[in-house]
């Protein structure tokens, strides 16, 4: 599996996410005679937003398939699959509680579909998790998550220069000088990460190759050059 580029053509991609969806639920508890196709609608509509370009349908659709690869290391793979749909249900650029925002939105979609109440917080948990992507020792769930969610840095150079592209179409709105400020700071923050990843498929495959592009990048930011 190509764990590295971010995909762009979304057309064929709402017939798999809504089966992934109801998978999801299903596997989470819902009772089968509660049809969860509106929920998949909605969701996906708010990820196809015109907004979004890195932070789309074809991000949610790589992080599901990355946790496919890491599910066996997770406590509740269908908690950690239910937070993938919602980790940026709620997604503005130029917002900073969109984890918060996003997190509160399965706390009241999910009960409706008959989710219970430990695995809904359970959920709201791993969204909320995604602010630091710094689970503690031990917390499975929030390290298959954050590796899935992470996963994009591990690309070839020139997938991640795609994937930085995208992040920088996403705040096209704001200036050069204060994007490289903001976005060199995001950059640092996750090199000083002890880890990255934390799951054993995650150390063994995306560590090395993430922090030598993250260091690319933030040496292009700080040189005043485009990244790749």
């Amino acid at each position: 599996m190509d764990i590295g580029t971010p995909r762009t053509d979304t057309t064929d991609l709402r017939p798999d996410l809504r089966a992934r969806w109801h998978a999801a639920v299903t596997a989470a508890g819902a009772p089968a005679d509660l049809d969860p196709a509106p929920y998949a609608d909605r969701l996906l509509t708010a990820w196809a937003e015109p907004q979004r370009r890195y932070h789309t349908t074809a991000h949610l659709a790589d992080v599901l398939a990355r946790i496919d690869v890491l599910a066996p290391h997770a406590a509740d793979p269908a908690a950690v699959r239910l937070a993938a749909w919602f980790h940026d249900a709620v997604y503005r650029p130029d917002r900073s509680e969109n984890e918060e925002r996003s997190a509160a939105l399965a706390e009241r979609a999910l009960p409706e579909l008959g989710i219970d109440a430990a695995r809904t917080a359970e959920v709201a948990r791993l969204v909320r998790l995604t602010v630091t992507h710094d689970p503690a020792p031990g917390d499975t769930d929030g390290e298959v998550l954050c590796d899935a969610d992470l996963a994009v840095l591990a690309g070839t150079p020139q997938e991640y220069a795609a994937y930085a592209a995208a992040v920088r179409d996403e705040y096209g709105f704001v200036p050069d000088d204060a994007f490289r400020t903001g976005r060199a700071a995001v950059l640092r923050q996750l090199l000083d990460l002890p880890r990255l990843f934390r799951t054993p498929h995650g150390t063994a495959h995306w560590e090395a190759p993430a922090r030598a592009n993250l260091a690319a990048e933030l040496a292009a930011l700080t040189s005043g050059d485009s990244p790749g």
